[in-house]
């Protein structure tokens, strides 16, 4: 306990460099998440980055971004490291002083890996601009609080509204959007860029215009939490259309296992589905698989879930994705069974550069057949 008390106290002492007059120029870009004036961490041209703190208390400092790295102090007790270079797109991070894990205090705070974290973003190649503000028509999200009977308290909800959402007076099909473990709503509207990317995509008339209601996974029951609670909500609150074939439900990681779980009790409802960077669980050595008793209702009538699914996509983060195996013996028991779905493979793992691409993917593919 005193140790942890010694490290917090010591967080309150940590300062990020700011950049003074006369001061030489600094090398690479000041991440975009950094805190205003904030110099650190910074991302050198070849996608490395520059982290500094100072915290002249400490005895360790590290940071952590999915591999640890070891700062160095120097006499003033500034700590500095520069990591490998990093793969385009979001990334958590977090430092550890003296052993305690904390946010780093000089940039914006995300709600993931059920805390805090920090993060950092690194540029895409040149030429790919579907992640960034471009000069087009954009729509807005906005944040829908709601009581719950299943959770039996309130609750929130972001949804994103397209462009001609506001003048048009027309109804408009809706995505339900889920988060992954240790996340929660906000997810996918920060982290994911989901405005964003429908906005440019939207704007080149790849994608339909839809509403996208993006709901908090963390709850008992999800199923009754989206069909009795968020639904109603959605459908009272936003014009939106109501048949199956203007519905769609996706999810990543844990959202993709809810996902599954709905449609596959539920198959009269959404139309379009997609599960990324997810899979039920395998079986594992001595027990099957909690997936069983859904493997057993697709057995019994494949062909009426191939007619309620006009597409059913899933999509992995490489083999270095963790859920990987879960999804190749999903596809498996799929293919034995004669289910019809779309597999889309992109290398990064199970991250939000991967989830960001694979939204990028599936919306043009939504409420078009």
């Amino acid at each position: 306990m005193k140790k942890m008390f010694a490290a917090l106290f010591m967080l309150g002492m940590v300062m990020t460099a700011y950049a003074q007059p006369g001061q030489q120029e600094l090398p690479g870009q000041r991440s975009e998440y950094a805190l205003r004036h904030l110099q650190y961490p910074r991302v050198l041209p070849d996608n490395r980055v520059m982290f500094k703190i100072n915290a002249p208390s400490a005895q360790s400092v590290q940071v952590d971004l999915g591999k640890k790295y070891e700062m160095t102090r120097d006499e003033k007790g500034d700590w500095t490291c520069t990591t490998e270079p990093q793969g385009p797109g979001f990334h958590y991070y977090f430092l550890f002083i003296d052993g305690v894990r904390v946010a780093d205090p000089s940039t914006e705070g995300f709600y993931g890996c059920s805390a805090t974290a920090s993060g950092i973003e690194i540029p895409y190649p040149e030429g790919v601009d579907q992640y960034y503000i471009a000069d087009v028509p954009h729509g807005e999200i906005r944040m829908k609080r709601y009581f719950s009977k299943t959770a039996n308290a309130w609750r929130r909800m972001f949804v994103y509204t397209p462009p001609c959402y506001e003048k048009s007076g027309k109804k408009y099909p809706v995505l339900y959007l889920q988060h992954g473990g240790g996340e929660d709503e906000r997810g996918w509207s920060q982290q994911g860029r989901t405005d964003i990317i429908m906005d440019n995509l939207i704007a080149k008339g790849e994608a339909v215009p839809m509403v996208i209601a993006m709901l908090d996974g963390n709850t008992s029951d999800f199923t009754s939490e989206l069909l009795n609670d968020a639904m109603p909500v959605v459908e009272a609150n936003y014009r939106v259309k109501t048949d199956a074939d203007s519905r769609a439900l996706a999810g990543l990681s844990m959202g993709g296992i809810h996902t599954l779980n709905v449609v596959m009790e539920h198959p009269e409802l959404f139309s379009y589905v997609g599960v990324f960077s997810s899979g039920w669980f395998a079986p594992q050595p001595g027990r099957g698989s909690d997936a069983d008793k859904y493997y057993a209702m697709l057995k019994e009538k494949p062909e009426f879930y191939n007619k309620c699914f006009k597409e059913f996509w899933l999509s992995m983060g490489g083999q270095e994705d963790i859920a990987y195996n879960n999804c190749r013996v999903m596809r498996q028991r799929f293919d034995e069974i004669g289910i019809k779905y779309t597999y889309y493979d992109t290398p990064g793992g199970h991250t939000w550069p991967v989830w960001r691409e694979s939204l990028f993917q599936f919306a043009p593919l939504l409420f078009k057949k």
